[in-house]
């Protein structure tokens, strides 16, 4: 039995022993040269969390690219070491790993647990609305929103979180989440499954979530990964957009001076149309005065009436047996007469001169209102410009205005042309008149003397009756004449009131466009220097983001020369439904070579 034994241990030991053989520990090490060299060294940084977020594990891979076999010391201290590459040992003695490698890449394992990841991270869930622990929430069925806050780790090296972005990605499975919803992720394509990508760029702290409608709610931990952003971020060309922009800023200033051109204009209108304003006004009071004078010139004209028909009357019937003596009297009454109708021509000759002047200046003004006619769809292809629209309304509001003012000034402007012929002609039969009874005083007078007196007195009393006839005729004009004055003075106040809203409109136009003209100069500073300030903002954009001249630091170490790169890979620990025991009966498996033969040693 015993040799039976010994001969199985030789077998075994011949078994096992080539595989040893075919990794030697020293393999390419010269004797006379025992230390070694490596060019470049890689650190992955593995980290488990909890599902919350707390740190739980860290362990570091390192990877050395040996380019001289032999001792390599390596920096960096750790809890527990483990050889990835051969079974040769490895030695921590203070801050450094001594071992030694062949050439070629040389691959390690340090744990690290100790130490702290650069970011924070902190992870919480809520089931419909209320927040829940994670191992509460798994077999739970409802909304749940997963909630990740990420920020820097004051007490690690800032380069890391200055130069890295986190990629943070969950993988969500179909029977399980629908309805997935995130504004910050991106819901990928990964399998059969779901999967929800959120970045996280160097120096910002991350504020992401993610909701669902969950059934049986079990999730697989989730995978962080932090690399540097070393990729180099060329600057767009701008010539374009900023060419584009230059021809923006152009048109603006265009658009300025163009408004200011408009208010220039809009302020001599409204200058003007103040002018037509107070020339209306005093035109107006015009028509109102003579309107208002119109009864005592009638009345004025009726005691003429009367009295002429009743003198001719009187003279008639008395004539037979009437006092000469006091005939003489007739020249001084006649006189008086004259003088009186002479005033009364004077009136309106001067009434006519007022209201020529009144006329005059309403006619100018009115005349100085364009006569441009602006269509309905050019209006309304204005509104729909980028033009402010407050403005425009006024304009179209004012240019409304103008063109009633100006229609009803030419409907009603024949009964203004009018006045001023019929007040000459009303003016110079009046003096006209006045002459004659002037001329009838002064031939009584020089012919009361030596003349037949009752002859010349019937020839007065004829002369009398035919001017009271005539007179008839006279008053009936003036008459009509008074009648149209009052109907033009009643009618001007429509024409008025219209004059007044239009300069109300343009006074309000004036004030409109001169902030419309305003508004477009400030835009114009505003915007003038942009394309410039657009190349600058992208540039240090550009700057902020490009980590391009980054160097890679170690992790574990103050080391920067020979580092080539350091990577982190996180997880968080998966959330699961407790498992079921089973009372089924293990079924215990058929042993192998290696069992059998390891059982003839027990």
């Amino acid at each position: 039995m015993r040799i039976k034994r010994i001969l199985l241990v030789f077998m075994a030991t011949v078994l096992v022993l080539p595989s040893f053989l075919t990794v030697s520990p020293n393999k390419g090490i010269a004797a006379e040269d025992p230390s070694g060299e490596y060019a470049t060294k890689d650190e992955v940084v593995y980290g488990t969390l909890s599902a919350t977020g707390e740190k739980q594990e860290i362990y570091i891979v390192n990877i050395l690219d040996v380019v001289k076999a032999g001792t390599i010391v390596d920096e960096g201290t750790y809890s527990n070491l483990k050889n990835l590459t051969d079974l040769s040992e490895m030695e921590q003695t203070g801050d450094t790993v001594e071992f030694t490698a062949p050439e070629g890449k040389f691959y390690y394992q340090g744990n690290k647990n100790d130490a702290q990841l650069p970011w924070n991270i902190k992870i919480s869930y809520l089931l419909d609305g209320k927040e829940i622990a994670p191992e509460e929430l798994a077999g739970k069925d409802g909304h749940v929103e997963i909630n990740i806050h990420t920020s820097a780790n004051e007490s690690v090296d800032k380069a890391f979180v200055e130069n890295y972005l986190l990629q943070i990605s969950l993988n969500l499975e179909p029977e399980i989440f629908n309805n997935i919803k995130t504004q910050d992720g991106m819901v990928a394509n990964a399998g059969k499954n779901k999967q929800v990508t959120f970045t996280v760029m160097p120096e910002q702290e991350g504020d992401l979530s993610i909701e669902a409608d969950a059934v049986d709610f079990e999730m697989q931990g989730m995978e962080i990964a932090a690399v540097p952003q070393s990729m180099s971020i060329e600057a767009p060309d701008m010539d374009e957009m900023t060419g584009e922009m230059k021809s923006l800023t152009d048109a603006i200033k265009e658009i300025s001076d163009g408004t200011g051109q408009l208010n220039n204009g809009v302020s001599e209108l409204n200058n003007g149309v103040a002018g037509l304003r107070d020339g209306s006004g005093q035109f107006k009071q015009g028509i109102s005065d003579i309107n208002g004078a119109s009864n005592g010139l009638i009345n004025a004209s009726v005691s003429i009436d009367e009295g002429l028909a009743k003198m001719s009357n009187s003279l008639g019937e008395s004539l037979g047996e009437m006092d000469l003596t006091d005939l003489k009297e007739l020249p001084e009454g006649l006189s008086q007469l004259a003088d009186g109708l002479h005033q009364t021509a004077d009136g309106l000759t001067k009434l006519n001169e007022n209201y020529t002047k009144a006329y005059s200046a309403l006619d100018e003004a009115m005349m100085a209102i364009p006569d441009h006619e602006i269509t309905p769809d050019e209006i309304e292809e204005l509104k729909k410009s980028d033009a402010n629209k407050e403005v425009v309304d006024q304009l179209v509001e004012t240019y409304t205005a103008a063109r009633k003012a100006k229609g009803t000034y030419a409907e009603v402007n024949e009964a203004f042309v009018a006045v001023e012929p019929t007040l000459t002609k009303v003016s110079g039969s009046v003096t006209e008149m006045a002459n004659t009874v002037d001329g009838m005083s002064t031939e009584i007078a020089s012919s009361l003397e030596g003349m037949d007196i009752k002859a010349s007195l019937a020839e007065l009393q004829s002369g009398l009756e035919t001017m009271s006839a005539n007179y008839k005729d006279f008053h009936g004009g003036l008459v009509s004449y008074t009648d149209g004055v009052a109907q033009l003075s009643h009618s001007y106040k429509d024409v008025h009131s219209g004059i007044v809203e239009l300069s109300g409109g343009t006074g309000e136009l004036e004030s409109g466009v001169d902030e419309l003209d305003n508004g477009t100069d400030t835009l114009y500073e505003s915007t003038k220097d942009m394309p410039e300030e657009m190349q600058k903002e992208v540039d240090q954009m550009i700057a902020e983001y490009d980590k391009s001249d980054f160097n890679a630091v170690s992790f574990v170490s103050g080391e920067k020369e020979k580092i080539n790169s350091v990577q982190f890979v996180i997880s968080t620990e998966s959330i699961e439904k407790e498992e079921q025991e089973s009372t089924e009966e293990e079924v215990e498996e058929e042993k192998g070579f290696w069992e059998r033969l390891m059982d003839l040693f027990k």
